[in-house]
This record gives C-alpha cells, structure tokens and sequence, in this order.
C-alpha cells in the first residue's frame, strides 16, 4: 500500500516572547512548497504549534522544515498526511479554538481504532453543533501517530452534552483503553 502524500508540516515549539506569527509568515511568504499557515497557542502553557499546508517533493519539504527549525530554535516538525477532513456542523463560523488529540494506538487494536475514528467518532463530533471542522492526519515518521483535530467555535462545546454523547458511546469505551502516548491539548488561534 501506498502511503498517503505529506501535505501538512506541523511545528511545535515554545512561544517565544515575540510571538513568531509575523516571522512564520514572513519566512513562508513566497516560498514554493508552503500553501497555508495555522498557528496557534496553548491556552495553559507558553506552547504553539504551525500548520504550515504543504505541496511538493520530499527534498523541498526537508528544506522548508529546517528553515522552520531555524526560525523557532528547538521546534520540532513532524510530517503529517490528511486521513479525514469533515466540515463540521458550525462550518463557516469563526473558529478560533483548536482542539488537538494526539495518540498512538496498541498494535493489534490499530483496524478497529481506525473503523472507530473514521466511521463513528470524529463524523460525531463534526456533528455537534459548535464545531466547524474535524480533521485526521497520520505522522507518517514519528510518534505519536495520530493527530485528530478539532476547530471550535467556543471551547466549552467539550463539555456540552452533544459531545459527551459522541464520547460515551461502548464503541468508544472498547476503543478508548488501546490509546498509547496520548496528549489532549486546547489552543486558541494566534
């Protein structure tokens, strides 16, 4: 099987000072692999991470990530291919939060986690009212693996009941216990 293209660099990095979104945007302005640039800041850490859309061969993309690592020294690029995107029940509203669970998978659970995501979990959640878009991506190099992404119109719509409904489904709790290595991290749009 032929793996899915890169199409997104995510950077992550401590946020420095000066916030970098000015100097992300000036390093991308022009440059031939960059298509679209999403930062955003931890709501309870000085912590950022990049969505820097991406188009073009793989030399390219290792250029532009070092790039990215010298702007942000000590920031870290993962690679990442869309699995899933899903306009949300709220598209066309303002999102400026940006949910993000970041998980691996135990092994022998991996077909049943992906059926899950894919068929249930996040067209459930893309369907609360509040969320504007739900996406998936794969880090096709490293750890943790899967990256699934949601784009809010509020930050309490994870604790609405529409959401928790999604959540408390017995698919999702056979699911829940094979997550390895995972982060559940609330960002605002900078």
């Amino acid at each position: 099987m032929t793996p899915p293209p890169v199409d997104v660099l995510l950077v992550k990095f401590r946020w420095p000072e000066r916030g970098p979104v000015v100097a992300l945007r000036d390093l991308l302005a022009g440059h031939p692999v960059a298509r679209e640039l999403r930062v955003f800041r931890t709501v309870d850490a000085d912590e950022g991470c990049a969505y820097v859309d991406v188009g073009g061969d793989d030399a390219a993309l290792a250029r532009l990530a070092v790039c990215l690592q010298e702007a942000l020294p000590g920031a870290t690029v993962a690679r990442l291919a869309t699995m899933t995107g899903i306009a949300g029940a709220s598209s066309g509203e303002a999102a400026p939060w940006h949910y993000v669970v970041e998980t691996d998978v135990l092994a022998e659970r991996e077909a049943d986690f992906n059926a899950w995501y894919d068929s249930e979990h996040l067209p459930g959640l893309a369907s609360v009212p509040g969320t504007v878009r739900a996406k998936r991506y794969r880090d096709v190099d490293g750890h943790p693996r899967y990256h699934a992404c949601y784009d809010l119109a509020r930050p309490e719509i994870l604790g609405s009941p529409p959401w928790l409904a999604v959540r408390g489904t017995p698919w999702s709790a056979r699911v829940r216990p094979a997550f390895v290595n995972t982060r559940r991290t609330m960002f605002r749009r900078a």
